[in-house]
């Protein structure tokens, strides 16, 4: 496994930030300089508000293999390929906004196609896409990713894994550098968040086979224990837990 040191070209010339890129496929042989042409998003590639407007139970499982990507403030951009979900709505019991709307919670009641982040246990963050229609509180947890690119300045810590850095919620928004200040962002390439679709050759291997997702009970709850709304990437090593 390793990393390739990635030169992004814009319009107006060279960056002068370098991107980490992992990716499993390469031998370890250091690092290989490679360029790569920063041009306009197609819009098909693009993960719209009216696909996310539909229910948590059903974006969930799609949005895994879809791409989350963080744009920072000093111009570099961090992906990750989505591999673990959670659904939650209205009726649950281990929803936020099951007993009533909050102005921490009010993001989740729509519309779809927003971030909802909140804290937990004082430390870490969890980062939320708000799902279905207006006024009915819908949301998809972001369980874990698996990293195409790191911060340029982050160091594995030892005997850290590569695809484990983003294996959980906490560590997915701390290596994204997500918090409560991107709370109520609008998914969009103009903003710090947005999300693409499954590549065809993602979808292709899901389709075959090749892929293949699992449904079970979510995690690390006291209530709605016994509903099966977490998706995940089968034999995936970035996934929180099995």
């Amino acid at each position: 496994m390793s990393f390739v040191r990635c030169l992004v070209l814009s319009k107006h010339g060279v960056s002068a930030k370098l991107t980490l890129l992992y990716l499993p496929a390469l031998e370890r042989r250091g690092f290989t300089e490679i360029l790569m042409t920063k041009g306009q998003m197609p819009q098909n590639t693009l993960i719209s508000s009216d696909w996310l407007s539909r229910s948590a139970l059903a974006v969930a499982p799609d949005l895994i293999g879809c791409k989350l990507i963080r744009q920072l403030p000093n111009g570099q951009q961090l992906r990750g390929t989505i591999v673990e979900t959670e659904a939650y709505e209205a009726g649950d019991p281990a929803c936020h906004a099951y007993r009533k709307r909050t102005d921490r919670n009010a993001v989740m009641f729509g519309p779809a196609g927003y971030v909802y982040v909140y804290l937990i246990y004082g430390i870490y963050h969890c980062v939320n896409i708000v799902t279905d229609r207006d006024d009915f509180a819908s949301a998809v947890l972001i369980r874990a990713l698996q990293m195409e690119t790191l911060p340029t300045d982050w160091v594995l810590k030892p005997r850290e894994k590569p695809d484990r850095i983003a294996a959980g919620p906490g560590k997915l928004c701390q290596v994204m550098a997500i918090d409560r200040t991107l709370t109520q962002t609008k998914l969009d390439p103009t903003q710090a968040l947005w999300l693409e679709h499954r590549t065809p050759d993602w979808q292709q291997q899901l389709d075959t086979g090749r892929h293949s997702l699992v449904q079970t009970t979510r995690i690390g709850l006291t209530q709605g224990v016994d509903l099966p709304w977490r998706w995940y990437l089968k034999n995936c090593p970035a996934i929180s837990k099995i």
